[in-house]
């Protein structure tokens, strides 16, 4: 039961947004059967979609909790950027295709809207219920973010659970209010094809959403480095120790969102034996691990500044 309640705890925003979508979808397609209406018929798959998303990364932060075996010496942590490549795709082809074929079909024939009634309440209800689990999103993402700005923040951050959530808390609100656009001028006008035009508009909101998601999926997945404070903390502890002439380069890569894998060539003192080395290569080990236990890996090679230079001359210091 422990286990349970702090898995929840750890997944809030994920379990929050599925709870919030799973009753929002059923409440939509109930309003799209009584009244017609094509957009509220998107905005029900657009929520079925976001259920299944939030499932999938769930799924996703399970297979990535796996421990490393023969196969996978890193572990499996990067297999939860995949299912976030997944969704990506998913909010793509099923979310914003749907939503576009919906429309341009309503458009083709388009069926005369009932009561706005049932819509409005519908609507009402799921911005509710949303706007709930975007502010779940948004100040859990808040926590981790610091001083620095909302883009650069999801630009940088190596956990693609809280960002997506939040992209797509944000496209649903956007889309409730298109809809609802949508809903008031068909019927302000008499003309259900406006309805259809709001369904292409939800679309070509999503599928901006998936573009940006795909984005930065994409880069986890590839292997990103660390934040380059803890590149750069774990230059200045290195060179800061006196048997330590010269940090050559630091090169991380992310390996989970929490996990990183941290390669250093540096030189060291000539006077230095082969046992003092080893021990000062433990010492420094360590010790970083000690002061930033992210770092679940380090792999630090005694190399002449002058050879490191020959053989990598494109490395970057930090």
């Amino acid at each position: 039961m422990a286990d349970i309640i702090k898995n929840v705890r750890e997944n809030i925003v994920l379990y929050g947004a599925l709870a919030a979508n799973l009753g929002i979808g059923v409440a939509k397609f109930v309003a799209a059967g009584i009244t017609g209406s094509s957009s509220m018929l998107t905005e029900g798959v657009h929520s079925c979609v976001d259920s299944g998303n939030q499932i999938l990364l769930l799924y996703g932060q399970k297979r990535a909790k796996r421990p490393p075996d023969a196969a996978h010496p890193f572990g499996y942590g990067r297999e939860l950027y995949f299912w976030a490549f997944v969704v990506a795709i998913l909010i793509f082809a099923v979310g914003a295709g749907v939503s576009v074929y919906e429309g341009i079909a309503h458009i083709n024939q388009p069926e005369e809207l009932k009561s706005a009634t049932v819509n409005y309440v519908v609507l009402g209800i799921s911005a509710l219920l949303e706007g709930s689990s975007w502010t779940i999103a948004v100040r859990e993402f808040g926590k981790s973010k610091g001083d620095r700005g909302w883009w650069q923040s999801i630009h940088r951050s190596k956990d693609p659970a809280g960002f997506i959530v939040l992209f797509e808390d944000s496209a649903a609100l956007a889309g409730l209010a298109i809809a609802a656009v949508g809903v008031w001028a068909s019927h302000h006008f008499n003309d259900p094809r406006i309805d259809g035009y709001a369904s292409i508009a939800i679309g070509a909101v999503l599928a901006a959403v998936a573009v940006l998601l795909a984005r930065e999926a994409k880069g986890l997945l590839i292997g990103e480095r660390a934040d380059p404070q803890v590149i750069e903390t774990v230059r200045d502890r290195i060179a800061a120790h006196p048997a330590v002439t010269a940090v050559n380069h630091v090169r991380t890569i992310h390996t989970a969102p929490d996990s990183i894998f941290v390669a250093v060539s540096a030189d060291f003192r000539d006077a230095l034996t082969m046992g003092e080395g080893e021990a000062l290569i433990e010492e420094i080990e360590t010790s970083l691990k000690a002061e930033l236990p992210q770092l679940s890996s380090i792999y630090i090679r005694p190399e002449k500044r002058e050879n490191a230079t020959k053989v990598a001359p494109y490395a970057a210091p930090a």
